[in-house]
């Protein structure tokens, strides 16, 4: 369906009679978005079963692993890969499960240890049968993979807690998606035909680049015995105050907006009322009980959804408490950590704004981390996700072997486009 699109808008462009082809574009729109929700193309993962739900109470420590399985689904040539259930951290400090997928060359490590490239995946939906790992193709949503398991590196894979396992997911919560991404490392290392090293490298896109951030972040604290080699983020969720205000005009970013007051109401207690009037708050409902693994998908959402057009929020949300403070909490630190950075954004991204990326990068080079940042012209959310993942392995290679880090910070490339 995307293709489709693709060709729609080429077409469009090359074709010239802008009103024309506008009325028609938008036409076509409609009738793909009636298709998509009459036939039910929503991403529909299989309810989770037995093996994601924990009866008794949740012991051992942070990485610990509670259950693991061959993956069901089919694995990278010459690689084999294992749902796990391991043990993470829950905001009050509490153990808690976490799903995930871990995937690891098939022949024998080496004496040292293979180094660990940690995925932090975007937006999937903030409800338990939302979970990566519940998808049979679940592989060809993990950028770079097989490339990344043909150079000898273990892949860890979280779900992040509440997907997979009980809702709800704490959407866009930097502690708790951190602590999940370099959990799963730790689980990687339990696996014992994995057999991983202490070194690991973040890579995450979108609400997943927010996550490899804060596990950046915490890393020293966290999990002091892990060696974090780097981390690195396409279209990252960063300022999350601007993202919010930036999004609130579009489609897609109502959805992703709605996620997020979802969640942090079940997670933090914080109110929707009077933010939300009641049709509001019963259409984030049924929104939050929808997966998602695409914008057009978000678009779906917000055609169904008539509640959340318009202005649907009373008030400014990110100056309400305890929302205001909530953003600012889970807002990453651009200086906090000492890991080198590589940051990659499309400048048609109409999601994470092209501009917020680059302030980020800016403020990183300000402490002092070097910093390898590209510009995908004309690349959009999705579009710089692709254009830049080779461009990823490459630089995570180089981290994991030790090499300087390059860094654009004296001239960092504009994201004008």
């Amino acid at each position: 369906m995307a293709k489709c699109l693709a060709l729609m808008l080429g077409q469009d462009l090359a074709e010239g009679n802008m009103e024309r082809n506008a009325i028609k574009l938008i036409g076509s729109l409609i009738l793909m978005a009636a298709a998509v929700l009459t036939a039910g193309w929503l991403v529909e993962p299989s309810q989770p079963g037995s093996f994601y739900r924990i009866e008794e109470e949740i012991k051992g420590a942070p990485g610990d692993i509670l259950r693991v399985a061959p993956f069901p689904g089919p694995v990278a040539n010459g690689a084999r890969a294992w749902r796990v259930l391991y043990v993470s951290t829950g905001l009050s400090g509490e153990p808690i499960a976490v799903s995930g997928v871990i995937a690891a060359p098939e022949e024998k490590a080496p004496a040292e240890g293979r180094p660990v490239v940690a995925w932090a995946h975007g937006t999937t939906g903030v409800t338990s049968r939302c979970a990566p790992s519940l998808r049979a193709d679940f592989f060809q949503h993990v950028p770079g993979v097989t490339e990344l398991l043909r150079k000898g590196y273990v892949v860890a894979a979280t779900d992040y807690p509440g997907l997979g396992t009980p809702s709800p997911h704490p959407y866009l919560v930097g502690e708790s998606e951190g602590r999940a991404v370099l959990d799963a490392v730790r689980a990687a290392a339990k696996v014992e035909s994995a057999g991983t090293s202490k070194r690991f490298a973040a890579w995450g896109h979108s609400q997943g680049g927010h996550a490899a951030l804060f596990a950046g972040q915490i890393a020293a604290d966290y999990a002091p015995e892990l060696e974090i080699a780097g981390v690195a983020v396409a279209a990252p969720a960063t300022n999350l105050a601007e993202l919010v205000d930036d999004d609130l005009p579009s489609k897609a970013g109502k959805v992703l907006t709605a996620l997020a007051m979802w969640s942090w109401n079940k997670v933090f207690d914080a109110p929707l009322s009077p933010l939300l009037d009641p049709e509001a708050i019963a259409a984030i409902d049924r929104i939050a009980a929808d997966c998602m693994e695409d914008v057009l998908q978000g678009l779906v959402l917000a055609e169904r959804e008539k509640a959340i057009d318009g202005n649907f929020i009373h008030g400014d949300l990110t100056q309400t408490e305890p929302w205001k403070r909530l953003l600012e909490e889970n807002t990453p630190d651009a200086g906090k950590a000492d890991a080198p950075l590589f940051m990659a954004q499309g400048t048609a991204d109409t999601i994470v704004r092209p501009q917020v990326t680059r302030d980020f990068a800016e403020r990183a080079c300000r402490s002092g981390r070097p910093v390898r940042f590209i510009a995908g012209p004309g690349l959009d959310h999705m579009g710089i996700l692709a254009g830049a993942t080779a461009d990823v392995v490459e630089w995570i290679s180089d981290r994991l072997a030790g090499s300087p880090a390059p860094s654009d910070c004296a001239d960092l490339p504009t994201v004008r486009y």
